[in-house]
C-alpha cells in the first residue's frame, strides 16, 4: 500500500483518542485547564453520564479573544515554551492536547472574559468556528454536547451511564483532594453530589467527600527526607475498602498512581486488614519539579519519579503520628 499523509481531521480523531477516552476524560481536562489559569470556585455540571451534556465553569483568567483560535489548535500552549521546560513542570496540563481533541469528538460551546468584554465560540467538527463577542464575568464556561457523535465506534463501547457517572465523580474528587483551596460543586442530572469550601482545610474536604465520621476517625501523618516533604491522612484499619482506589497518593498536587509507594502502604497495614481489604490513605508528596516526569502517559495518570525507592523506603519511625488530643501519640494499631 503506498505511504501517505493523512488529513488533519484524521489526525485529531487519533489525537482525541488517546487524551479523550471518555465523558470523565473531558471533565478531567477542562477542570484542570481551570485550576491552571487560576480559578478558585469550579463547577461541574453532566447529563446522560456526560454523553449529552458536560458544562466546566470557572472563576479563573479567562481566553484573550485574540488567542481563542490558537488555543484549538493541536500542541498550542501557555504553560510551557520550549522542551527545557518539560523538566521542571508546574501545571496539570502542558501539551497542549485537551481543547483539540474535544473539539474533535463533539461540538463545544464557550463563553470566556478576562475581566473585560466577553467572547462566545462555537466550534464543530469540520465545520468553522464561530467567535462573537458577549457579556460575561471573568471566567470561562465550556459546554460540551453530543460527545463522541462523530465517531460511533467509540460512542459504542462506553459503559452505562452509572459507571460514567462514577468516573467522573471519582474524577472530580481526586481534583478537590488535590486542591482544597478550590470551592469544587459538581451537579449530575441537575441533583448537587460535590460540594467543598475551598477554604485550604484537607480535613473539611475529606469530611465533605467522605463524611463526618470518617474525616473524625482520620490520622494526621507527617514526614520528611532529604527530597520529599509528606504530609496527610490516613484511615484505622477499621475503615476499609474492597478495592486500591481510595488510596490516594498526589505529587505536587497531582493526583498520580504511584506504584513502589502503594505496594509500601499496603504492607504497611498487612498486619491490620485481610488481603481483600484496603485502606483509606490520602497523602501528598512535596517535591522539586525537576525530579518528577509526567510525561509519560497521555492521560498523566502515572508519572516518572526520580529517587522513588527513597521515597518508599520511609519507615514508621520517619513519621510524626498523632491521634490528637486525649489519644495516644502512636498508632494504636501499631501498638500491639
Amino acid at each position: 500500500m503506498p505511504i501517505t499523509l493523512l488529513d488533519q481531521n484524521t489526525i485529531n480523531k487519533i489525537a482525541a483518542g488517546e487524551v479523550v477516552e471518555r465523558p470523565s476524560s473531558v471533565v478531567k481536562e477542562l477542570v484542570e485547564n481551570a485550576i491552571d489559569a487560576g480559578a478558585t470556585a469550579i463547577t461541574v455540571e453532566i447529563k446522560e453520564g456526560g454523553i449529552s451534556f458536560i458544562r466546566v465553569t470557572d472563576n479563573g483568567s479567562g481566553i484573550n479573544k485574540d488567542e481563542i483560535e490558537i488555543a484549538f489548535k493541536r500542541h498550542a500552549t501557555s504553560k510551557i515554551y520550549n522542551d527545557q521546560d518539560l523538566f521542571c513542570i508546574q501545571t496539570l496540563g502542558f501539551r497542549g492536547e485537551a481543547l483539540p481533541s474535544i473539539a474533535a469528538v463533539s461540538k463545544v460551546e464557550l463563553i470566556t472574559s478576562t475581566g473585560e468584554k466577553g467572547t462566545r465560540v462555537f466550534l464543530e467538527p469540520d465545520k468553522e468556528m464561530v467567535i462573537e463577542d458577549a457579556s460575561a464575568r471573568k471566567g470561562s464556561i465550556f459546554t460540551i454536547s453530543e460527545l463522541f457523535y462523530n465517531t460511533p465506534a467509540r460512542l459504542k463501547y462506553l459503559k452505562a451511564d452509572k459507571t460514567e457517572i462514577s468516573d467522573i465523580v471519582e474524577k472530580v474528587e481526586h481534583l478537590a483532594l488535590g486542591f482544597p483551596a478550590v470551592s469544587f460543586a459538581l451537579y449530575i442530572d441537575e441533583r448537587q453530589v460535590i460540594k467543598t469550601s475551598g477554604r485550604g482545610d484537607l480535613l473539611e474536604c475529606i469530611s465533605a467527600l467522605y463524611g463526618h465520621d470518617v474525616a473524625k476517625k482520620m490520622v494526621k501523618i507527617e514526614a520528611q527526607s532529604s527530597k520529599f516533604s509528606i504530609f496527610g491522612y490516613i484511615a484505622p484499619p477499621s475503615i476499609s475498602y474492597a478495592t486500591r482506589y481510595d488510596m490516594l497518593s498526589f505529587i505536587n498536587n497531582r493526583s498520580v498512581y504511584i506504584a513502589k509507594a502503594q505496594k509500601a502502604i499496603i504492607d504497611s497495614y498487612k498486619d491490620y486488614l485481610a488481603p481483600t481489604r484496603y485502606p483509606l490513605t490520602i497523602i501528598y508528596i512535596n517535591v522539586d519539579s525537576s525530579l518528577v516526569d509526567v510525561n509519560v502517559h497521555p492521560s498523566k495518570k502515572e508519572v516518572r519519579l526520580s529517587s522513588e525507592e527513597e521515597l518508599a523506603s520511609l519507615k514508621d519511625t520517619d513519621w510524626e503520628l498523632g491521634w490528637g488530643e486525649n489519644k495516644p501519640s502512636q498508632v494504636v494499631w501499631c501498638e500491639n
